[in-house]
């Protein structure tokens, strides 16, 4: 496995990440920008938004608890791609490698570009200059490359803070809404008037985006401080952190603005604190639109060098991107990953080809949301393999559950989505076959 790959190598590996930093990784890395138009959305299906919270805030605590029990049992660096290949052998996990990479970097793309977007308010000539804007938006990424190229703890450190520093003004709106607000601008139960059914299907469906991302402290076992009893730690109090904090905003909104308004918004933060404390207000969620979406984004370029790294050593990636720096940090692996996200963004930016970047954000969606099926399907593998008990039975209902819960969160992504993201994954098949190949001639040359 790539843990056993990893005593191999040479390098002593570097152990910054403990229970406060990976917290900030599981945290940070699920908080972007989406919470910020989360309420407009939900907006026209009134109260019956708060329940789609509750529902996809449980899928997503079923899912932590499914990953804490797989990083116990098999604490490897990869978290959902490891749990994969282990369970279901090498074909899928470079499948599910390769789809989890695709995800990385494309999130990382998507979340440079909206982190530009806040900068912009505060500097309007990006706005006005495509040139300009890509190249913030290129600095951003290649800054945050550097920083993660040159130590884990910097890094986890930088994680930390942000985490905090864009957890503030979230909790800062809900505090407003329920000491300013008034239940009177709360909407109606149901103003759709459709089926409760499909009513609270289709929030959940919206709502479930704001927590992909949670799995991402699986990944960098190798660089944890006792990664069997702190993954599984952040990611049960982390996933809960990250509950709390949209349900506080969430309500505080909807208290400070007719729903009305709110379904009418485009920017729902920024309009209730300034109806509250004036044009401050505005300023105020745009930094911390900012701090959010960049913390999410260093928690991107992370993970993109532990995945690939992980798929490396297994010799299901090319061995030059399993390679560690002078610091002990998967350079090679960071600096690719980078690189693609940056012609992403070169795309973006290059008239005619948005809609293919917008696609590429939903597909990073998908093909995040596709490990986690997997890793499901490998926890049930691994409990047919145990003993009876109380816990094994426990362990398959969360399985099962977990597994639901991804399947409705891939059908909710669209037909259209679906379509491209499984061609994208079936053109990785000659990929694989070319790495196979290589690696059993070099089991055969004694390699």
């Amino acid at each position: 496995m790539a843990t056993e790959e990893t005593a191999s190598t040479g390098k002593k590996p570097t152990t910054p990440l403990g229970f406060w930093r990976g917290w900030s990784l599981v945290v940070g890395g699920t908080i972007g920008s989406g919470i910020f138009t989360l309420p407009a959305l939900l907006a026209p299906y009134g109260l019956l938004g708060l329940v789609g919270w509750f529902i996809a805030g449980s899928g997503a605590l079923l899912m932590a608890f499914m990953l804490a029990r797989l990083s116990i049992r098999m604490p490897a660096i990869g978290g959902p791609y490891a749990y994969a290949r282990a369970g279901l052998g090498d074909f899928v996990g470079f499948w599910v490698g390769w789809g989890y990479w695709i995800a990385i970097w494309s999130a990382t793309a998507a979340i440079a570009v909206a982190c530009v977007g806040y900068i912009s308010f505060f500097l309007p000539i990006l706005r006005e200059s495509s040139l300009l804007a890509a190249t913030a938006t290129l600095t951003l990424i290649w800054s945050l490359t550097a920083m993660n190229i040159h130590s884990m703890g910097s890094s986890g450190g930088f994680q930390l803070l942000t985490t905090f520093l864009k957890i503030l003004p979230l909790l800062f709106v809900g505090l407003l809404g329920f000491s300013a607000g008034s239940t009177d601008n709360l909407p109606p139960f149901n103003p759709s008037g459709g089926s409760l059914f499909a009513v609270i299907a289709t929030s959940v469906t919206l709502v479930m985006w704001a927590f992909v991302g949670l799995e991402g402290g699986t990944v960098p076992a190798a660089d944890m401080v006792e990664p069997k009893k702190t993954i599984p730690r952040i990611l049960i109090f982390g996933t809960l952190t990250v509950l709390v904090v949209y349900l506080v905003a969430f309500s505080g909104v909807m208290l400070l603005l007719p729903a009305e308004m709110l379904s009418n918004s485009p920017a729902p933060f920024a309009d209730a604190t300034v109806k509250v404390i004036g044009t401050m207000g505005a300023s105020l969620i745009a930094m911390g639109a900012m701090i959010s979406t960049l913390g999410a984004l260093n928690a991107q370029v992370l993970l993109s060098g532990q995945v690939v790294r992980a798929v490396a050593l297994d010799g299901l990636f090319p061995k030059i991107l399993s390679k560690l720096g002078v610091q002990g940090t998967p350079f090679v692996a960071i600096i690719v990953s980078s690189i693609l996200a940056s012609i992403l963004v070169a795309m973006n930016y290059t008239k005619g080809l948005v809609e293919a970047f917008n696609m590429m954000i939903l597909l990073s969606t998908l093909t995040t949301l596709v490990p986690l099926s997997f890793a499901a399907i490998a926890a049930l593998i691994f409990l047919k393999r145990d003993d009876a008990s109380a816990s094994r039975s426990q362990g398959i209902i969360v399985a099962v559950l977990a597994f639901l819960y991804s399947l409705l969160v891939i059908i909710g992504a669209g037909a259209e989505t679906v379509f491209y993201g499984f061609i994208l994954l079936t053109a990785a098949m000659p990929i694989y076959v070319l790495v196979a190949k290589n690696r059993d001639g070099e089991s055969q040359n004694g390699i």
